[in-house]
């Protein structure tokens, strides 16, 4: 018999879920909201009315509202999508945030939902593309990228244990578990080798990893590609992934976001390229461009080289080089 299915499940439902159970003992967690839905979202509100506000369609005042609460003291998460959160609150973010972060505890977190073309077939309003290179250029605010729910679980922990700002750039739509299976892995880990090869590593985030596990399984038997998951950007753990990176020759960076503006591939190649390991990096996503064009995701992947298929042919192609 084949191996059950892993078990798809959306992010922000898997976090959600754990901020409602830790509730009940946690009297000072605050869940806001920029008007944005989810069933687990109205049990919040049903069974800690004092603990959940809808602060409207209006993601300045959402982190205005959970920068003061931080400043009292309590742990805040502050819900919105992800392209209006990222850019229609950036003084918000920088100030009230990045800012006093340097001075006093602020335990915000920026629950983003509609990493990449999560949003696909609502354009390019509402993909969010340029989030990881936003908040990246931010001083002290954590950057999560996870790319199953289970590390979305997972670090619902973490963002109750550090009082600190925090991103966490979650998948739209349902996907399948990956960490399911690895228990051992934490958030404090940085990533995890997904799976080890020989030549050519393919680093990853988000739900692009989803893309990368794909695409190596189309690679010819005989080739041993490797593959990294990068969930938490920022505090990076910088000497562990060079000793996992410096066992290859060359890199792959494929991300859902714009490429050679500040975002993984930059905090990639900068910590590769300052290490002196001489590796060779080739970065994957989408260059100084909206994405116009219409249709589902895969569809989008496709037109612009980021799909399994078209991945799967650079790597084969690098191997043989």
């Amino acid at each position: 018999m084949s191996a059950p299915a892993p078990v798809k499940k959306a992010m922000r439902d898997a976090f959600i879920g754990k901020a409602l159970e830790a509730m009940a003992s946690e009297k000072n967690l605050y869940f806001l909201s920029a008007d944005f839905g989810a069933p687990l979202l109205d049990r919040i509100r049903k069974e800690y009315p004092c603990n959940f506000f809808n602060v409207g369609i209006a993601e300045q005042n959402l982190v205005s509202v959970a920068a003061g609460l931080a400043f009292e003291g309590m742990t805040v998460h502050a819900y919105a999508i992800s392209s209006f959160l990222a850019t229609r609150a950036f003084e918000q973010v920088k100030i009230n945030l990045s800012l006093h972060s340097q001075v006093r505890e602020v335990n915000v977190n920026l629950v983003a939902v509609g990493a990449g073309l999560s949003y696909d077939i609502s354009g390019p309003t509402h993909h969010g593309l340029e989030d990881l290179s936003v908040v990246n250029s931010l001083p002290g605010i954590t950057l999560f990228s996870p790319s199953d729910w289970v590390l979305a679980e997972k670090f619902h922990a973490y963002a109750l244990a550090h009082k600190t700002p925090k991103y966490l750039r979650l998948e739209g739509k349902p996907v399948p578990a990956i960490y399911d299976t690895r228990p051992e892995v934490k958030i404090e880990d940085c990533f995890c080798e997904l799976q080890r090869g020989e030549e050519v590593c393919v680093v990853s985030t988000g739900f692009m990893t989803h893309v990368a596990l794909d695409a190596l399984k189309r690679v010819p038997a005989g080739l041993k590609p490797g593959l990294v998951d990068l969930f938490l950007l920022k505090p990076l753990d910088g000497e562990r992934l060079l000793k996992t990176l410096g066992r290859y020759k060359k890199i792959i960076t494929i991300e859902e976001g714009f490429v050679g503006a500040g975002g993984m591939d930059a905090i990639v190649s900068s910590l590769v390229n300052a290490s002196g390991l001489g590796l060779k990096i080739k970065s994957l996503g989408f260059r100084n461009k909206f994405v116009f064009e219409h249709g589902p995701r895969e569809y989008l992947h496709s037109l612009y080289g980021l799909d399994a298929k078209s991945l799967a042919a650079l790597v084969e192609k690098e191997l043989g080089a």
